[in-house]
């Protein structure tokens, strides 16, 4: 051993190199690295293992730190790519919906105008339609004969539980 070599503790290498001591032990411990001496129960290292650790955690902490931003930032535009084809299917089903509640209305629509029809009289042609249509639902009305046909339409009972409103 040198006189002029000096010798570090596992303290004073974590605060050069700064990091805790733990992590010093660790490296140490997992790399085999031998201590040059003791003083008491202080393990002391030389110069050139010291210059070794503290070269390894200033090499490692960039290339974690590095390594961990590119993670992040690959991390996140997966996240986002994901995020714009979910909206991308909520926007269509959006569309979608949209497209149905307007067929919806139309038909809504359609079916008031053609009740008013019926209930103002409306004319012979769709009179004729009307119980043309219900003879085929199998409704009450009955279908009136050509020849003594007068304009008047006969209703029949139509049994079941809600009849009754149908009169």
């Amino acid at each position: 051993m040198n006189n002029n070599e000096r010798l570090y503790k596992i303290s004073e290498i974590s605060d050069i190199a700064k990091v805790n001591k733990t992590k010093v032990w660790r490296y140490i411990r997992d790399n085999n690295i031998s201590e040059r001496s003791m003083k008491g129960n202080a393990k002391l290292y030389s110069e050139h293992t010291k210059d070794v650790i503290i070269k390894a955690f200033s090499s490692e902490s960039v290339h974690l730190a590095t390594e961990t931003k590119a993670d992040t930032s690959r991390i996140l535009l997966e996240q986002i790519d994901i995020l714009k084809g979910e909206l991308e299917r909520k926007n269509d089903q959006l569309d979608k919906m949209q497209s149905l509640l307007d067929q919806q209305q139309q038909l809504n629509l359609a079916t008031n105008r053609q009740n008013e029809k019926l209930l103002d009289g409306g004319t012979n042609d769709t009179q004729q339609n009307v119980s043309e249509s219900r003879n085929m639902d199998d409704t009450d009305v009955s279908k009136p004969a050509e020849d003594n046909y007068k304009g008047e339409e006969t209703k029949t009972p139509k049994k079941g539980l809600f009849g009754w409103l149908r009169r």
